[in-house]
């Protein structure tokens, strides 16, 4: 049985796209060979990312859940483009990072045009709206998006399908397919919240700036990030530089999933407003810049501290489980503050909970079994 250690790593393994050997041949046997795709994984990742990042925050409440299908072109295809993007590259969770900030100009830049709207989702009132763009609401989501929209659905299909992780899902067809149905969803959202926010266009030097900064970034995640160092034991930390200290302890089950979710509802405290608040964190003005200021620098902490820790000997995807289920679970609580308005709602997020829950003992059950005695 593979050994724990090499299938631990919370995010997507540094792709090799060599294929794989028909079953009954060995591995060096020169003919015959074909690679692996598993439609199955593609289609767990689209499903899983609109699911995660809409209905179970409640910005989708349950009573029109239905509207999922709706964010799946644009959620689901776009992640499900990321991840074959980076696999197809051999890169790593920096990677994923900078196109997670990619997708958020390519949301809310391009098609909800949310950054600059002066009446969308109130966001023109949280302050500190500078040149015309919503930063408050930009950092918020931008952050958000990289968690709960990117990274979680990918780590969480790579523990469903750990034997196809840092393996393209798809062929080069497919992934051109991934790539048109997530710019039709893009164009998607522009027509749907045409009617949220009537009569307002953002300016098309930003929208153009926007599609600039998104190519831009994309040859920066692809082509100038450098590839994971480690192929044969990947994981975050393989090409963001950090050195891994493999004997040193790791954190526990229970402590990873509380400080998950701790990190994540002070996340939610700094970055949105709560409590019937206009702005994030009760300030006033532009005083929102240093509650700002002080989740930008948690944010990074904690990525460098799991670039770290993830990458020890003792991590576990068990661990890896831990700390998504604990983010899970105080976004979906989270949500119970920030989005939920009727006791419909409300109901539906704590049902939720309950299902996340669950879903997590099914996962951390399996991965215990898979585990080696």
């Amino acid at each position: 049985m593979t050994d724990e250690r090499t299938t631990a790593r919370a995010g997507l393994d540094e792709a090799s796209d060599r294929p794989d050997v028909v079953a009954g041949r060995p591995d060096d046997a020169p003919e015959r060979r074909r690679p692996v795709r598993h439609r199955g994984a593609a289609w767990t990742l689209v499903v899983l990312t609109p699911l995660i990042a809409e209905l179970a925050l409640g910005s989708t409440p349950v009573r029109m859940a239905w509207l999922v299908l709706l964010w799946m072109p644009v959620y689901g295809a776009g992640v499900l483009l990321i991840r074959e993007l980076v696999a197809r590259r051999g890169r790593g969770w920096p990677s994923i990072l900078i196109l997670a900030l990619a997708y958020e100009l390519a949301e809310d830049g391009i098609g909800l045009q949310a950054l600059t709207s002066p009446h969308l989702y109130d966001a023109a009132s949280w302050g500190a709206r500078v040149l015309g763009v919503n930063l408050p609401y930009f950092e918020a989501n931008a952050i958000y998006h990289a968690v709960f929209t990117v990274c979680i659905p990918i780590a969480l299909t790579n523990l469903l399908f750990p034997a196809h992780r840092g393996r393209p899902y798809l062929g080069v067809p497919g992934t051109v397919v991934a790539a048109v149905i997530a710019v039709l969803g893009v164009g998607l959202l522009r027509t749907v919240t045409m009617s949220e926010d009537a009569g307002y266009q953002a300016p098309l030097g930003f929208v153009i700036g926007c599609a600039v900064l998104v190519v831009v970034l994309g040859v920066v995640a692809l082509f100038v990030v450098p590839p994971s160092r480690d192929r044969a034991v990947p994981g975050p930390t393989a090409s963001s530089g950090t050195e891994a200290a493999p004997d040193a302890a790791v954190p526990s089950r229970g402590a990873l999933f509380a400080g998950s979710g701790l990190a994540t509802l002070v996340f939610f405290g700094l970055s949105f407003p709560v409590f019937g608040a206009e702005q994030p964190a009760f300030t006033q003005g532009m005083v929102v810049l240093v509650p700002m200021a002080v989740t930008a620098v948690g944010a990074w902490a904690c990525y460098r501290y799991l670039a770290r820790t993830s990458a020890r000997a003792g991590w576990t995807p068990r661990h890896t489980l831990a700390l998504i289920g604990g983010a899970l679970v105080a976004h979906s609580l989270g949500g119970l503050v920030i989005m939920a308005h009727t006791t419909v709602d409300r109901v539906g997020l704590v049902v939720i909970v309950a299902l996340t829950v669950a879903g997590l003992l099914l996962v951390d059950s399996r991965l215990r079994r898979r585990a080696p005695r």
